[in-house]
């Protein structure tokens, strides 16, 4: 969506007089238990509650977990999710997964009785100034929020971790941090941590030496030490191999690696950026993920919203995907008229912006495949009869949307077709 010259050298960034937009705050204070008297205000959008020091209130209660739960004020109200704790976390008496939370409600974790509270005082946020960094687009708070972080994080070396919903944009994210920073002439090396093969993610990372196992013929340099003095993007973090966790600690602890098969380590000079779908805080609850490599990951958290919660994005982001995949004028302006505004805003979007661009790639398809004023009997009978009837479905329904503003219930009716039938087809066809 972008080329290089779009992103900000270091100097401009950190130049940049960064916005800070005032959204209302909240606090929790410990009414009753061992921590009685703690009080935490929030300081950001979320909160996280447990014993490590590194939570937002931090208690003694050993009956809490080392991640216990986190409170999210948004545009709904104020939710409360529990990090799979031990003892798990109460709501005004109800036991409780995820939920939300009423001004006045006690929350139960471990021993503590705790009361939620909205600050009479707002918090301010610091918001990008511009709705594009790198190759993303936005202009919501949550992005541009989002972008803030990803423009400090891109004038610093420190290890950056970042966190969302499959199809958030995680390694583009990843991309424009590095392609931002003092590092963008330098090597930009992606390691799929959940791609990697039993027995070569070892290799893969830290590079092995000739004879160190079977197969082994050559030596091989891995990833830190290919990156130089570049970045290391490690996606899906959260899938690296228990035994492997203690190595990349020490590569983060200490900045050098040790080959397989060599007994000398090597310096590294490359910058790691990880990231996850997966809430790594949890992950650390239950002994899946090693606290300690949690925490020299997540020195700079990022957290990327999923399209759902920026939907104000959408005209955005459309058209920076539009003129992307269409570098014609006029197919863009057919793309545009086939879209349907409404439709796309009413869509949940679970699998994000790479749904988004599946949906445009699919409009852009058919576009590209309109059929001739007659069959090509040089085809298949089964295989022209599919082209036709793709090209059929997909015109039919964009234009019974577009008649009904993008309300199925009243497009089924009149296309005498049940609702469930209707959402099959527009999922087949590739429509929102």
């Amino acid at each position: 969506m972008a080329s290089s010259s779009d992103f900000q050298p270091t100097d401009a960034v950190e130049s940049r007089t960064f916005e800070r937009a005032l959204r209302d705050g909240f606090r929790v204070v410990v009414s009753d238990g061992p921590d009685l008297g703690a009080t935490a205000l929030s300081t950001g959008a979320a909160m996280t509650l447990g014993t490590d020091p590194s939570c937002d209130l931090a208690l003694r209660c050993r009956a809490t977990s080392r991640f216990h739960c986190e409170i999210e004020l948004g545009e709904t109200g104020a939710l409360i999710r529990d990090l799979d704790s031990t003892n798990g976390t109460r709501v005004d008496g109800v036991r409780v997964v995820i939920g939300y939370l009423r001004r006045g409600a006690e929350v139960e974790i471990g021993r503590n009785r705790l009361r939620f509270e909205l600050a009479s005082e707002p918090v301010g946020i610091e918001l990008y100034p511009g709705e594009r960094f790198g190759a993303m687009v936005g202009r919501s708070p949550a992005m541009r929020a989002a972008f803030a972080r990803m423009a400090r994080a891109a004038a610093s070396d420190a290890t950056v971790l970042l966190a969302g919903e499959t199809g958030t944009g995680k390694d583009t994210a990843a991309e424009a941090i590095h392609a931002a920073s003092a590092r963008a002439a330098q090597p930009f090396l992606v390691l799929d941590c959940a791609a990697l093969p039993a027995g070569v993610a070892d290799s893969e990372l830290f590079g092995h030496v000739a004879g160190a196992f079977t197969g082994a013929d050559r030596d091989r340099a891995g990833a830190f030490e290919a990156a130089g003095g570049g970045t290391v993007f490690l996606d899906e973090i959260g899938e690296l191999p228990l035994a492997l966790q203690p190595k990349l600690l020490r590569a983060l602890e200490r900045r050098e690696i040790q080959r397989i098969g060599e007994s000398r380590p090597r310096p590294v000079a490359a910058r790691v950026i990880a990231a996850t779908h997966r809430d790594l805080r949890r992950d650390v609850n239950t002994g899946r993920f090693r606290a300690d490599l949690y925490f020299r990951l997540a020195v700079m958290p990022i957290h990327l919203p999923p399209l759902r919660e920026r939907l104000d994005d959408l005209p955005l982001l459309v058209e920076a995907l539009l003129s992307e995949l269409a570098s014609d004028p006029e197919t863009r302006d057919r793309l545009r008229r086939q879209i349907q505004p409404a439709a796309l805003a009413r869509h949940d979007w679970p699998g994000n912006l790479r749904e988004l661009r599946n949906t445009l790639e699919g409009h852009l398809v058919v576009d590209h495949a309109v059929p001739s004023d007659a069959p090509d009997a040089a085809l298949p009978y089964a295989v022209a009869r599919e082209a036709w009837q793709r090209w059929f479905d997909r015109h039919y329904l964009s234009d019974l949307l577009r008649r009904h503003g993008g309300q199925v219930a009243a497009a089924a009716r009149h296309a005498g077709m049940h609702r469930a039938h209707l959402y099959r087809l527009l999922q087949r066809a590739g429509l929102p």
